[in-house]
C-alpha cells in the first residue's frame, strides 16, 4: 500500500511537472518572422542583393516595360520599398507606405514565366544568404500571396 501512494504521488507530481512545462512552452511566444530574419538588418541585406540582381537580370530586361521601369526607378527608393514592405509584412515594426503591389506593377505585362523566374531569384538570394529553409517557405508564401495582384500578361501576350 505504501509503494502504491508513493506510485501514485511520483505520478501525480511527473504530471503536474508536465503540465506546468507545456504551459511555460505555451506562454512562451513565438519570435516573429521579422525577429528571426533579423531584423531590418537582416531583411535589407537580402532585399539590397535582391534587387540589385533584378535590375541587371537579362531575362526580366527583356521584356521593355520592366526594362523602362527599372531605368525611371532608382534602386534606392526601390529597395527602401520592399524592405518596408517585407518588414511590415514580417511582423516588423514598419508601415509601408508605396503604392498597393496591383498598382505599382499593372503597367508592367508581368507574364507567369517571369513571376516564376522572378522567384527563383528571390530563392537564389535566400540560399546565399543562408535563410534557414523554414523562413525561406514563410517569405516564398508571402510573396506567393502577391502573384494575382503582379501577373498581368499571358505568355502571348504582345509587349
Amino acid at each position: 500500500m505504501k509503494r502504491l501512494r508513493l506510485l501514485t504521488t511520483v505520478v501525480l507530481a511527473s504530471g503536474v511537472f508536465v503540465a506546468a512545462s507545456a504551459s511555460a512552452e505555451q506562454t512562451t511566444p513565438r519570435k516573429t518572422l521579422y525577429e528571426r530574419l533579423g531584423g531590418m538588418t537582416g531583411i535589407t541585406v537580402v532585399v539590397d542583393d535582391f534587387i540589385d540582381r533584378l535590375i541587371i537580370d537579362h531575362v526580366l530586361n527583356i521584356n521593355p516595360r520592366i526594362k523602362e521601369a527599372r531605368s525611371r526607378i532608382p534602386a534606392p527608393h526601390l529597395k527602401y520599398h520592399v524592405s518596408a514592405l517585407v518588414c511590415q509584412v514580417t511582423g516588423g515594426p514598419c508601415a509601408y507606405t508605396g503604392r498597393t503591389m496591383k498598382d505599382s506593377h499593372a503597367h508592367l505585362n508581368i507574364t507567369p514565366a517571369e513571376w516564376d523566374w522572378m522567384v527563383a531569384v528571390f530563392k537564389d538570394v535566400l540560399a546565399d544568404h543562408r535563410v534557414p529553409p523554414a523562413e525561406q517557405q514563410e517569405l516564398l508564401d508571402i510573396v506567393g500571396s502577391t502573384r494575382a495582384d503582379i501577373v498581368m500578361a499571358t505568355a502571348a501576350t504582345p509587349r
